[in-house]
């Protein structure tokens, strides 16, 4: 098990799929070298630099953390059952009263749709907040997702960081 970088009342609370195989044997999130969550995180302006996953505690000092809807490892996420994505949901929204981020944004379309039985959602805000947080959907950055190429996601990432910023100023 890998466990969550939080802290109360971050800025955003990333929520992965579950681990990647390599991610539980290294204890890290976004471990796979192909995965792009790290790369577009700072090409969006999230952080200043292009953290490691090795680095993945100094998200905190960035207002940033991570968890996951699911601990168990996989190979492929879509091992995944739907009773495993729909309890991680129930434990995401848990985590979300707990903590107090001002977002939550989930990273992966279709564990999404499944956890919280919003079979149409798209990236980008959704319209019903999570324990008080913003909720927002970002799109798988694994390799394997070839929907969306490093800029596509940068720019995906970006949009979350600029509502972020908007969040900021009217609060």
């Amino acid at each position: 098990m890998i466990p969550d970088v939080i802290a109360p009342d971050l800025d955003v609370l990333f929520c992965g799929i579950n681990p990647g195989l390599l991610s539980e044997a290294k204890g890290q999130h976004f471990a796979r070298p192909g995965n792009r969550f790290w790369p577009a995180l700072h090409l969006s302006g999230f952080t200043p630099r292009r953290l490691t996953p090795a680095e993945q505690d100094e998200l905190l000092d960035h207002g940033l953390g991570i968890t996951n809807l699911v601990a168990r490892a996989t190979a492929k996420a879509d091992e995944l059952t739907s009773a495993e994505l729909t309890a991680g949901a129930v434990t995401l929204t848990e985590l979300a009263e707990a903590q107090r981020p001002r977002f939550v944004a989930v990273v992966g379309i279709t564990a999404y749709r499944t956890a919280f039985a919003r079979r149409t959602a798209q990236v980008g805000p959704q319209p019903e907040p999570i324990a008080g947080s913003r909720l927002w959907l970002l799109p798988n950055p694994s390799g394997l997702n070839a929907h969306y190429q490093l800029p596509d996601l940068a720019d995906v990432f970006r949009d979350l960081r600029l509502a972020v910023s908007r969040h900021q100023s009217a609060g």
